[in-house]
């Protein structure tokens, strides 16, 4: 007999030239392995994993009998694409379909199949179980008892299988690393340069309305044995794997995670390997995630702390299901990484039902105002299959008008195969935030993160602050304005608005450049990177000491406008540019980096009048390309607000 043939499919995209290992499909032929009677029947071909031309993988699978696709936003585009055209040259294979981007319910499921004739069978939910009863019945097609599929019959009907979850002892799936499918993977690929994925738990206990996780984990957390772990940590270490993402969807929320933590850091101190472990904190439980991730940053594993918020607005978290978490826990949290120098950002959601324009810009305020002075990441809500927010009744009772939009992940490459480009659903206005209210969102959200978070107004944002208790808000609103001979400042806030009204007609989130390491950069990095080639930043700064002298004299009873100036040319004096190598020093007639410093560490300094020196240290660090700089600066520095130079003396 001879040898059923099965393809896998799980394409990701490259990050600075590395790939994921396919964890999802690898785990399920590791299950099927272990499980089938006659494993000698089968041959399981090397796994697809990343973009390349169409015909060339096509060509990889001609000699297939059944192909599995692993799929999401980042693609389901190009996987149907391969999985049509594998069918027109082999009528006879079998194309199946999984992962978060497949429909679940039975009308959508079914369009998708009738959509797309060159698929079979769709499998839902966890993919073990699925995977193993198909290929047990390849050859006689009797799907009927194999559980959490839609297929389509010879004459176009669709049948849907009784919905069965999960593996109750998650302990019976083999891992692929411990099992020889990486092994053989690399052996295959020797050039190749590997990201790791690792599961320690699955499930979630949360059910935010926005996300997959907790909707189709039954709500329970269940544990891979802790020995296996270890081991699969030695394995990603003696490979030399440098960045690990950790699937847990609350690591900490076990205390064995304090343990698996260290156990990372302890083969890193030893195989210096991973380099990164990336791991999403639990939720209302202030001490553990201090603890994990003070573990984890103090051996130099994380880049900064995710404390994600998505809303402030009590009716939203009331509406996403997420009022369950706690956000007073934030602050208290802010604080205690501040003062341990573990740099941290914060996820903000655009978008979500319920918040206006008034109740997201006060929370952004709040939140800087709390200390996140690092990083807000402003994030389009995406809609994404299978959730609470992609039901339609939810849809119309919150007024969202969705827009498909191209789907390219910021800092990754423009090149594309084929022209497949992906595409993603954004929420781009709801009943209480309308499309022009959305635009000036993205405006504020753009604008904070150029001015306060990129920091190329940072000193005197917080000095201001600080000094005349002017609010971030309004700090932020001053810049939206456009004002007659302030050309740069309305060019900026007219590019930032053109961008926003062009998410709406669905162009990407993300700003597309040729020039500049030809990736997708965030707007405002965009912007810095092209006001600082351009050689405009000293232009932009003879604006911005007028705009927020005239706010603060139109607030404050006395102003000394010295406090703005010397703060402004600190601010010019640190930022970091390229092409420069000599130290240059400062001089203040206030203590402008003491109030600054102590505001960062949530303190306070008050102003003091006095002869005030500042060395700036530009010796340390020097760029000397713009290529360079916008590498290490502006996209590696992006989570760690690292765009500034250090003082080196205070004389």
């Amino acid at each position: 007999m001879e040898k059923i043939k099965i393809g896998l499919v799980e394409i990701g995209n490259s990050f600075g030239g590395q790939y994921y290992l396919p964890y999802s499909l690898s785990v399920l032929r590791a299950y099927a392995e272990k499980m089938l009677v006659q494993r000698g029947n089968y041959e399981f071909l090397p796994i697809i994993y990343k973009r390349e031309n169409i015909e060339k993988i096509v060509e990889s699978l001609a000699v297939a009998d059944i192909a599995f696709y692993s799929t999401y936003l980042w693609n389901f585009r190009v996987s149907l694409e391969v999985a049509r055209r594998i069918k027109r040259d082999n009528p006879d294979i079998i194309n199946v379909f999984g992962g978060p981007q497949v429909p679940e319910s039975d009308e959508k499921a079914s369009l998708f199949l009738l959509k797309n004739p060159f698929v079979e069978i769709v499998s839902f939910g966890e993919g073990e179980i699925p995977f193993l009863r198909i290929i047990e019945r390849y050859q006689d097609r009797g799907w009927g008892d194999v559980p959490s599929i839609a297929y389509r019959h010879p004459d176009n009907s669709i049948s849907f299988n009784e919905f069965k979850e999960t593996i109750q002892d998650i302990n019976e799936i083999p891992s692929p690393y411990l099992s020889g499918i990486f092994d053989e993977l690399i052996e295959q690929n020797p050039k190749e340069i590997w990201q790791g994925r690792i599961e320690t738990n699955r499930g979630c206990p949360f059910t935010c309305a926005f996300c997959y996780w907790g909707k189709k984990s039954e709500r329970k957390v269940k544990q891979f044995e802790l020995d296996r772990i270890y081991r699969e940590i030695d394995w990603i270490s003696r490979n030399k794997v440098e960045f690990v993402f950790c699937c847990d969807a609350n690591f900490g929320v076990l205390k064995r995670d304090f343990d698996i933590a260290r156990k990372v850091v302890e083969n890193k101190k030893v195989f210096g390997y991973p380099k990164a472990f990336s791991v999403q904190n639990t939720k209302n439980s202030k001490e553990r995630i201090f603890e994990s991730q003070k573990i984890l940053n103090d051996a130099g594993l994380q880049k900064g702390v995710n404390l994600a918020l998505q809303s402030l607005n009590a009716v939203t978290l009331q509406y996403i299901e997420r009022s369950n978490i706690d956000n007073k826990t934030y602050a208290e949290l802010q604080r205690l990484f501040t003062n341990s120098n573990i740099p941290t950002f914060t996820d903000l959601i655009i978008g979500l039902p319920g918040e206006t324009y008034e109740s997201f810009t006060r929370g952004v305020s709040e939140i800087i105002e709390s200390g996140q002075h690092n990083r807000i990441q402003f994030i389009n809500l995406t809609i994404l299959e299978n959730t609470l927010m992609a039901k339609p009744e939810f849809q119309r009772e919150h007024g969202f008008t969705i827009t498909e939009t191209e789907l390219i992940p910021h800092h990754s490459s423009l090149d594309t195969i084929e022209n497949i480009i992906e595409t993603q659903y954004l929420v781009t206005a709801t009943r209480l935030m309308p499309g022009r209210d959305w635009i000036k969102v993205r405006v504020f959200s753009w604008m904070a993160s150029l001015l306060h978070f990129d920091k190329i107004l940072q000193i005197p944002f917080i000095v201001v602050h600080e000094v005349y208790g002017i609010s971030y808000k309004d700090l932020i609103e001053t810049f939206m304005k456009k004002i007659d001979g302030q050309t740069m400042m309305a060019n900026i806030v007219s590019a930032f608005e053109e961008k926003a009204a062009n998410i709406q007609g669905g162009s990407s989130e993300y700003s597309k450049s040729k020039e500049w390491l030809n990736i997708a950069w965030y707007p405002d990095e965009l912007l810095l990177i092209n006001m600082s080639s351009e050689a405009s930043i000293d232009s932009f700064y003879i604006e911005a000491e007028a705009r927020l002298l005239s706010l603060v004299r139109g607030r404050a009873e006395t102003v000394e406008s010295s406090v703005i100036s010397d703060a402004i040319r600190l601010n010019c004096a640190v930022l970091k540019q390229p092409f420069l190598n000599e130290n240059i020093r400062v001089k203040s007639n206030y203590n402008i980096w003491e109030i600054y410093q102590a505001a960062l560490k949530c303190e306070k300094s008050a102003l003091k009048m006095g002869n005030f020196e500042y060395e700036v240290d530009r010796t340390t660090q020097c760029w000397g390309s713009w290529e360079d700089w916008c590498r290490e600066v502006i996209w590696y520095g992006n989570k760690r607000g690292d765009y500034i130079y250090s003082i080196k003396r205070n004389l």
